[in-house]
């Protein structure tokens, strides 16, 4: 009996036949987020140069470069994203990122 591919594989599988596609590379990078986090950000730079206009890489890929103690790139990242989306009309990924960068400032005064 032959085992399934892996979704990691069937992700590498499409990324290798279409390496522009950023659902693939956003997949990519969220597959390998928990386990390999350094891979994880190098997908999630790929979509910030390359797909600068995919709004959902912003606030994860700020996470993750909070994750990696780079809270100055974190925050550039946030920013950048701030200005995407609300360009894109995308109000609820604006306040996501919003929330984000206060966290990261220490303006978030809502836990007090």
């Amino acid at each position: 009996m032959e085992t399934s591919p892996s979704r990691l594989q069937q992700l590498l599988a499409f990324y290798a036949d279409d390496p522009n596609d950023a659902f693939t590379i956003y997949a990519l990078a969220t597959e390998y987020r928990a386990t390999e986090p350094l891979l994880a950000m190098k997908y999630y730079q790929t979509l910030l140069d390359e797909h600068p206009n995919y709004v959902g890489t912003y606030y994860h890929a700020g996470k993750m470069l909070e994750q990696l103690e780079k809270p100055e790139d974190a925050e550039k990242v946030y920013r950048l994203g701030l200005q995407v989306s609300r360009k894109a009309g995308q109000m609820h990924a604006a306040s996501e990122l919003q929330q984000a960068l206060n966290q990261l400032l220490g303006l978030d005064y809502e836990d007090e």
